[in-house]
């Protein structure tokens, strides 16, 4: 078997490469602004003993595990540090298929967010489309409640982008490359809330 790549897939790695390399320079870079408000917005909230919540769909459910676990764990093993109150709201299975047998799937992260979120908290909610009707309630929930919402979306930033109260768009309808960004930006970001609240 021929395990070297041909042209055509040698050309479209390349494409891979480069158009998720400018996607992440074009949203990091442009937002760094917002990037620092987000900060501040996690270390605010941190600091009042106030929960980051995650919430989002399939590939973007494990992103948000993922991120909620760097909070609640650690992200850098240089840094010794307290556990931080990061929470997936797709951590518990059994609430999650109870809260979409009772109250149908649409609902279900706006039920457990109920539950587990108060004033003060931020949710950050991953759509790659903006279109997920899940996390569209959930971030109209967030609202009733007090809860900030940062939206990590992709393509226009769809139904939800005008949902968040600091969204961030990557323009891109492929949702590999979307969710690429998507980590990145939320590695960057909770790198940042390490450093001001721990140091260096």
């Amino acid at each position: 078997m021929n395990n070297l790549l041909t042209t055509g897939e040698k050309l479209r790695l390349h494409a891979i490469v480069e158009d998720g390399a400018s996607l992440r320079r074009r949203v990091l870079m442009g937002e760094t602004v917002r990037i620092g408000q987000a900060v501040s917005l996690m270390v605010g909230a941190l600091q009042q003993n106030h929960r980051i919540l995650f919430c989002g769909n399939g590939g973007s459910a494990a992103d948000a595990m993922h991120l909620a676990a760097e909070l609640s764990v650690r992200f850098r093993s240089a840094v010794e540090r307290r556990s931080l109150p990061g929470l997936a709201l797709t951590l518990d299975p059994a609430a999650m298929s109870a809260a979409g047998n009772d109250y149908g799937f649409e609902n279900g992260y706006a039920r457990l967010l109920e539950g587990l979120g108060s004033s003060g908290d931020v949710l950050v909610a991953l759509s790659t489309s903006g279109q997920s009707a899940n996390v569209l309630k959930a971030l109209e929930q967030a609202r009733t409640m007090g809860i900030v919402i940062v939206g990590f979306l992709g393509g226009d930033g769809g139904a939800a982008l005008p949902l968040c109260d600091l969204p961030f768009v990557v323009p891109s309808k492929e949702t590999a490359r979307v969710q690429e960004v998507h980590i990145t930006l939320g590695h960057t970001i909770i790198e940042m809330v390490e450093n001001r609240m721990f140091g260096n």
